[in-house]
């Protein structure tokens, strides 16, 4: 995969953070994609110009690991509530931030000629 060094760094993060057994091989695989996913975001929101390298983008892509931290946690935590804006159950209430904020701090590039 492109970007593997900030992909499994996150990805090695939440396993950790979430508390994903070792043998819970549905739970990785999909935190995977959310990874994956994150990471694409991140490339597509910044629009690397075509110049930059592999490595220019790795090290631009460490830089934001707080967002595709954040956005991939968030896509997971979702999963099965997609579109939800609020929850209420057993006397437990939830609402979700807006998924927005995850790229927070997360701007195009471009360049002038």
């Amino acid at each position: 995969m492109k970007f593997l060094p900030v992909w499994k760094e996150v990805f090695n993060d939440l396993v950790a953070e979430i508390g994903i057994d070792d043998d819970d091989l549905d739970s990785r695989i999909q935190l995977g994609i959310k990874v994956k996913n994150a990471v694409m975001e991140i490339c597509n929101a910044r629009n690397y110009p075509g110049h930059y390298t592999e490595d220019m983008i790795e090290s631009d892509l460490k830089k934001h690991y707080s967002n595709i931290h954040d956005l991939a946690l968030y896509d997971y935590n979702q999963a099965g509530a997609e579109g939800q804006t609020s929850h209420n159950a057993g006397g437990t209430s939830r609402t979700w931030k807006s998924r927005s904020e995850c790229l927070r701090g997360v701007v195009p590039m471009c360049s002038v000629f």
